[in-house]
């Protein structure tokens, strides 16, 4: 049996230790080269050097090089209530310093980062960043508007304008919103060293409106760059056709008969012409492929396109193709495929443009656009996973557990 630790002997020993002196020690701190990283948030209306001063920068050399350099110049593009990171000897002198870019124009989010080199002297590199990319879940109630709302739920603006655009077909947001109508949104953000970069893609999304129940879920299909929003069962929300290729026009002459501007003889006029500006970028009405591009006597420089189902587009007139536009090249709905021109027989700029169906031209302005086509049978399997958990982040974000008893789907 082992002996009671309390009974055994105990032998303190005492030792003298000898300190440093506390010159020294200021001494030795004095010697060691000192590095100071410092990170400060843009602040609206800023200047440079008082954004450098707030960072421990005093530096001349380096503010005269951020000044000039052609990269190192865009850390003041750095939007208000972003950060800025630097580092600094204990003279003052800038050793590095890091600034992220947002996304925009389809442009991704950059970090400039201005460093100095083996010699000491500055340099600017610009990159694209590496963002981690984040799925949140947010919930809203109306009490008076959806944008009130969504700032309540701290939701940012740009997710809440693809709200109004998922929804838009079937709820007039200026119109149709009750006070207690609820919604669940599930989107994409992406930050970089814990910061928010950019907000990305609505994900889902459902909307209870005067007790009817809106549901949609963004789905990638294979082997494709490009998604849509469908309905939990598969059904495309998007329109197969836009309404019009040109954004912000007026239609100048529609689908009927009509004396011919050149000829003077009366002539069924197969198409609509939108009047624009020479320049003004043509969208494709639909996703497709070009069955033509090039000239065709009275049309000009035309595009066609060819659609799913029997439908095709022309697009006549142009002043010049978009780059990449040629036979057989895939276009996805509201590509750029030209721009406004008056090139054959046009006595001014304007788009004509017409909708076919077995090459039958119909009036693109009266005819019933039908939805995209739907999901092919190889890809319900993918989408049903998706759709699924979707759908259990929905019922998490729910107020009440029995909503989905006294709420009807609204169909589609």
């Amino acid at each position: 049996m082992a002996p009671d630790a309390s009974d055994l002997p105990v032998k303190r020993i005492t030792q003298q230790l000898d300190l440093p002196k506390l010159d020294q020690q200021v001494e030795a701190l004095e010697e060691t080269e000192q590095h100071f990283v410092s990170q400060e948030k843009v602040l609206r209306g800023d200047s440079l050097g008082a954004l450098l001063i707030r960072l421990g920068v005093d530096d001349n050399d380096a503010t005269n090089f951020i000044k000039s350099d052609p990269i190192a110049r865009n850390v003041m593009q750095v939007k208000a209530g972003k950060s800025v990171r630097a580092q600094t000897n204990d003279e003052g002198e800038l050793e590095w310093l890091q600034a992220t870019l947002m996304a925009s124009n389809d442009k991704p989010a950059r970090n400039i980062l201005i460093s100095r080199d083996k010699d000491g002297k500055l340099v600017a590199t610009d990159s694209v960043a590496k963002l981690e990319r984040r799925v949140e879940m947010a919930a809203g109630t109306i009490s008076s508007s959806l944008f009130a709302a969504t700032d309540d739920a701290n939701i940012p603006d740009n997710i809440s304008t693809q709200i109004v655009d998922m929804f838009s077909t079937n709820i007039d947001f200026a119109s149709d919103l009750r006070k207690g109508d609820h919604f669940n949104v599930v989107y994409e953000t992406f930050y970089q060293d814990g910061e928010l970069v950019k907000t990305g893609r609505v994900l889902a999304g459902e909307f209870s409106n005067a007790g009817k129940l809106y549901q949609s879920v963004w789905f990638d299909e294979s082997g494709t760059d490009h998604g849509g929003y469908y309905t939990f069962d598969g059904k495309s929300l998007k329109k197969a056709f836009l309404k019009s290729p040109i954004e912000f026009t007026r239609i100048s002459s529609g689908f009927s008969m009509r004396v011919h501007p050149i000829s003077g003889q009366w002539k069924a006029h197969k198409g609509v012409d939108f009047a624009a500006v020479t320049g003004t970028p043509i969208r494709a009405a639909g996703d497709g492929v070009v069955d033509f591009s090039g000239t065709q006597n009275g049309y000009g420089n035309v595009v066609v396109l060819k659609h799913w189902n029997n439908y095709s587009t022309a697009y006549a007139h142009m002043s010049r193709f978009a780059a990449g536009i040629h036979k057989g090249s895939k276009v996805s709905q509201g590509d750029v495929i030209g721009y406004v021109g008056s090139t054959g027989w046009a006595t001014g700029p304007h788009l004509h443009y017409e909708f076919r169906i077995n090459n039958e031209p119909r009036d693109p302005l009266s005819i019933n656009i039908p939805n995209a086509a739907p999901l092919a049978a190889n890809e319900m399997a993918r989408f049903k996973g998706v759709a699924a958990d979707m759908s259990h982040r929905f019922m998490l974000l729910r107020p009440d557990p029995m909503q989905n008893s006294s709420m009807r789907l609204a169909s589609r």
